[in-house]
């Protein structure tokens, strides 16, 4: 169960969620389910969170919350949904995805700039002509915001931006 302003806030990534995969001819269908399903284990308690999806890191251990993503994978798997793209974008959607999961960038981009966040316009905007280029944009502001901060990254952010600054940033 999610509270009723998280709805709320799935409910405008699912939709942004779509909006950008139609503009890429992405699947629609699929990028919707994966922002409505996104969040489904964002309000379980640490404990639960901690016990679904075991930390990888300090980060994990320090910060349960982080781990909301692999633990709604976890949650899907055991009750049998098997879609690998839609785990893929669950999964994702905390520390980031590849380029080359475009349903998985669609439901990060979403869920990083909807609009009752007030925040990201430019990458939202980005994203219906450059998917890539608001995966780029938001993983770098990401990465640089927490650096300038003295705060550590998650490795499976790193790897990302990693991945996408071989070119860029």
């Amino acid at each position: 169960m999610v509270h009723a302003e998280r709805f709320d806030h799935i409910l405008r990534v699912a939709r942004l969620s779509r909006e950008i995969a139609a503009a890429h001819q992405l699947d629609t269908g699929r990028t919707y389910l994966a922002g409505i399903l996104h969040d489904i284990a964002r309000d379980l308690p640490e404990e639960e969170l901690l016990r679904l999806a075991p930390p990888e890191c300090a980060i994990d251990a320090d910060h349960p919350l982080a781990l909301h993503g692999r633990a709604g994978r976890v949650l899907l798997e055991r009750w049998g949904y098997s879609d690998p793209v839609v785990l893929t974008a669950v999964e994702q959607h905390t520390t980031g995805p590849l380029p080359d999961q475009p349903v998985a960038v669609a439901v990060y981009i979403s869920d990083v700039s909807e609009p009752g966040r007030g925040v990201n316009e430019e990458i939202r905007r980005l994203a219906f002509c450059d998917l890539r280029g608001a995966l780029e944009l938001a993983i770098c502001s990401k990465v640089h915001y927490l650096q300038g901060r003295g705060i550590s990254v998650h490795p499976r952010t790193m790897s990302v931006y990693r991945a996408l600054t071989e070119r860029t940033c």
